[in-house]
Order: C-alpha cells, then structure tokens, then sequence
C-alpha cells in the first residue's frame, strides 16, 4: 500500500471517534440537561478529535480543548427548543418547514458556538489560551453566585414591588420580576461586567476580555433587536435565548476576522452548518420512526442521532484545523498553575455539575429517604465530592512539582487517561442517576450509551495518533471558508425541504401520534405570549 492510499485509509478515525463520542456525550446530555448537561458531548467530542489527530503538539493541551469545548457547547443549552419540535408534529405543512428551519437555526447555533470553542486552543499561542482562565474564573464565580440567589431575589422583587408573593412554579416564569422573554439577559449582562471591571483593575486590555467581550454584547444586540424591537419571537412563550445566541456568533466571527483567526472561523462555520443538519435530519428521522408504532424511547434515538451527526462536524473541523494550525508550544509553561487546573475542571468540576443532580431523582423515586441521619442527600453527596475533589486535586498539584509514576507517560497516554476517565464516569454517573427507575425503554439509552462506550474506548485506544494529516497549501483556508459557505446555505435550505418531506411523506397532513404538538401561526395557534392567568397570587 502506498503512503498517499495509507495516509488515506487512516482518516476515518478522526471523523469515526469524535461522533461516536459526542453521540454518547448527547445521550447522556438528554437525562441532565441544559448548559451543564451540553459540556459534557463538548469535552468528549473536542478530546477524541485531539487523540486521534496525530498532532502531537496538542496533546500536551488534551485538557484546554476539553474545558473550552465545554465551554462552547454549553451556550447552545440555554436555547428552548421543545416547543419547535412540537411545530414538527403538527402536520401543516407551513408551520412543520417552519419548525425544521428554527431546529436548523438552533443547531447552527449551538454548532457554530461549540466549534469555536473546540478549535480556539488549535490556533492561540500559551500566552493567549492561558489568559483566559483568570477572568473566566472571575466570571463563572459570579455566575455562581447570581445562580444561588436569583430565585431568592425574584421573591423580595415581587413582594417589594407588587405586595405579592410569586408561586415558584417553573411553569409560570413570567410571573417573575426579572423575567423578560425567559431569556438569560442576567448571565449576559455579568458577561459584560466581569471582563470590564477585570479589565480595568489590571489597567491592561488582553485578548481574552476582548472575545469575552464581543460574545457579551453580541448577545445583547441579537436579543434586544429581534424579540425587544421586532418582537420576532421564535416559540413564544418559551424563552428567546436563541437570538442572544445568533448575536454571540456573529460578533464572534466579527472577532475571529479582525484577529486572523480565520481557521477558528472556518470550524465554526463547519460545525455550525453541520449542527442544522443534524438538528432538523435527526427529528425527521425520528419523526418517520414514529410510523413504525413501537414504543420505546425514541426522544434518546433524535438525541444520540443529533450527537453521532454533530460529532461528524466537529471531526470534519478539527481535521482542517490539524492540516491549517501552525504548530503551537506551551513552552515556557506560562501560568503553570492551569496544568492541573484544567485537567481538574475537566474530571472534577463537569462530572459534579451533573452528578449533584441524581440525589434529588434517587429520592423522588424512594430509593433514598429524605434525611439521612442530620443531612438531605445532597449535603452528603456534597462532603464526599469534595473528599474525591480534595484527593484528586492533591495528586495533580503534586505531580506538576514531582512526577508521579501513574501521569508520567506521554502526553498522549495522559490524554488517553483523561479521556477514559471523564467517559467512563459519566457513563457510570448516567446510570446510577435512571438505576433507580429502570424500565424496558432505558435500555435504549444506557445500554446503548454503555455498547458505544466500550466500543470508542477499543477503538480510541487503537487509533490514537494515528492520523497524520498532510499540510495544506497556500490560501487553503480562504478557498475551504469560500466553499463552505457555497454549499451550507443552499444546504440548509435543501435540508429543511427533505425533512418536510420526509414528515409528509410519513404522515402526511395528520398530526403526528405520541407526540405533543403545537402550531405556531394561523388560526388554531397554540403559541402564545400571554401570562398565564393566576400566575402572580396575592
């Protein structure tokens, strides 16, 4: 076999392992949920690319594509999406082409932001990645705090402004005196704010408050112009996060272009036109299954569909990145300390974040009595996390002083160590939260998460550096950011017509069965902005 054919055959590892990965990652997404839920498939994803590339320049950096993966992704989980799968089932065929092409819309989203969080270690040097972690850690603190005293504050509001107290009901958000369209308009605004004043307590403007910066506004300019001002409203009453979310990406690309980052701006757009396309094919696909009339647990199938499809996105980007990056270098090592802070968030902080969620169903489902001794369960789930946590964080802290013979292999045995790790864990952290509660339609989602798993451990441990991507010529990014923009758009548009007509083709003009469905316009519309009446009670 010649070396061009070889070089050839070996490429399906990098598209194979990363959607393998984040279709396991988005099944296990579905049983937690939101943001937290969505950094999960990112860490996967942004890991198993790296692992497989062949750039052993990466390696070293396995946990900064993890954390920023994550980070990306988790934008996509603040956009409402359930009613516009509702707009699917309705069987009109204008409001059905409608809800494929805001699923298209939100997947781009999602897609385009989760890329560009993938493909920002592949192109900055360690100064530049490295500056990121100081005011992000500002930030997410902050958001931490504004999290636990938010529902609190909505309380005081409604009894100080109206004399009333609000039920607390999830169902009945509008009732809330920080409510404006059940977007994150508070986390945005703490966007704006931490990189500000981050900005001029050290005197000194840096790339990372720059980006941080151009996300936080761009949020602010989608979201007041479309819902605020137009008052477009994609599936009202939910929330309109999703037009925060198209402002973000596009004073990122705004960004990325003034600071010649044009291959981050390429995985972006690669991600994001493949995130469409997963989105909508993936509920069309689900949609037709639903005509074969078994019942099972078909909500999983859309979502590990969505995740294999979007991971094949992330593979295709990060392939570009691997022939385009210039190589990089964490020598000298600036801010040490992220050596195993990284990792640590990785291991630690994204596990917890989803895991602190399964005391709560243990209990819902008696399997767990409310007190245990002195404490809920959740205190004591809190002591022992913080026990691993305390030991986890040792062992690293003191490896970056003094090797320690377990995390001294190659920067591509510690990658594959990470990686298995994080996987194995949410898998068994996954399980342990449905254990409780199991039925046959399950099956479809842990089973097949643990088949899957198990097989991209084989496979990774196989193939790992085992792509060696050729370099690419001169304005090989220009005519590949050219092309993809050629074919996305009409993509998109040719896409959300053969879902239409797949669910017509299925269904044709009936509703479809098993599935709740609402109808965005004409007259029998279900989609509303009203209050719900008695959602404030005195």
């Amino acid at each position: 076999m010649s070396v061009r054919s070889d070089r050839a055959a070996m490429r399906w590892p990098m598209i194979v392992i990363p959607a393998m990965a984040l279709s396991i990652g988005w099944g296990i997404r579905g049983n937690f949920g939101h943001e937290h839920g969505a950094m999960i498939p990112g860490a996967l994803a942004a890991m198993g690319a790296v692992l497989v590339s062949g750039r052993h320049d990466w390696h070293r950096r396995i946990a900064f594509f993890a954390l920023f993966g994550a980070i990306g992704w988790a934008f996509g989980g603040s956009m409402s999406y359930g009613h516009v799968l509702s707009y699917t089932h309705c069987g009109d065929p204008p409001n059905v082409l409608y809800g494929f092409a805001s699923l298209y819309l939100i997947g781009f989203l999602w897609g385009a932001l989760g890329g560009l969080g993938t493909a920002l270690p592949a192109y900055l040097n360690r100064e530049r990645l490295t500056e990121f972690f100081p005011p992000l850690l500002w930030f997410f603190a902050i958001l931490t705090l504004h999290d636990l005293t938010y529902d609190p504050l909505n309380v005081w509001l409604a009894r100080w402004l109206h004399g009333k107290t609000i039920s607390g009901n999830p169902l009945y958000r509008q009732e809330e005196p920080l409510y404006w369209y059940d977007s994150d308009w508070t986390t945005a605004l703490i966007g704006i704010l931490v990189p500000l004043v981050y900005r001029l307590a050290r005197r000194k403007r840096d790339e990372a408050t720059a980006l941080m910066l151009h996300l936080a506004i761009g949020w602010w300019v989608g979201f007041l112009l479309f819902p605020v001002l137009l008052h477009w409203r994609m599936t009202p009453p939910r929330g309109d996060n999703w037009a925060g979310c198209l402002g973000a990406v596009g004073a990122a690309w705004f960004y990325l272009r003034r600071r010649n980052l044009s291959g981050v701006l390429l995985a972006s757009l690669v991600t994001g036109f493949v995130g469409g396309v997963g989105f909508s094919l993936a509920t069309a696909l689900q949609i037709a299954e639903l005509r074969t009339g078994w019942q099972t647990n078909w909500h999983s199938i859309l979502e590990q569909t969505y995740g294999l499809i979007n991971g094949i996105g992330i593979g295709v980007a990060m392939w570009l990145s691997a022939r385009s990056a210039p190589e990089v270098s964490d020598d000298p090592p600036v801010r040490r300390w992220t050596d195993w802070f990284a990792p640590a968030c990785v291991v630690l902080l994204l596990t917890y974040l989803n895991a602190r969620k399964n005391p709560e169903e243990w209990v819902k489902a008696g399997a767990m009595s409310q007190v245990l001794y002195w404490f809920q369960p959740i205190t004591w789930f809190n002591i022992g996390y913080l026990a691993l946590a305390a030991a986890v964080i040792w062992v690293l802290v003191r490896h970056c002083r003094k090797p320690i013979a377990l995390l001294s292999g190659s920067w591509l045995a510690k990658g594959e160590l990470l990686f298995l790790t994080f996987l194995w864990c949410m898998v068994a952290v996954n399980f342990e939260r449905a254990v409780v509660s199991f039925a046959p339609q399950r099956l479809v989602t842990e089973g097949v998460i643990l088949l899957h798993a198990a097989l991209l451990s084989a496979l990774l441990l196989i193939t790992a550096g085992s792509v060696t991507p050729s370099a690419a010529e001169a304005g090989y990014g220009t005519r590949m950011l050219r092309r993809t923009i050629t074919v996305g758009i009409p993509g998109a548009i040719v896409c959300c017509l053969v879902c239409l007509g797949l669910t017509l083709a299925t269904w044709g003009t009936r509703p479809v069965e098993f599935r709740g469905k609402h109808i965005r316009f004409g007259p029998h519309a279900t989609a509303h902005d009203e209050i719900p009446a008695g959602a404030i009670h005195p």
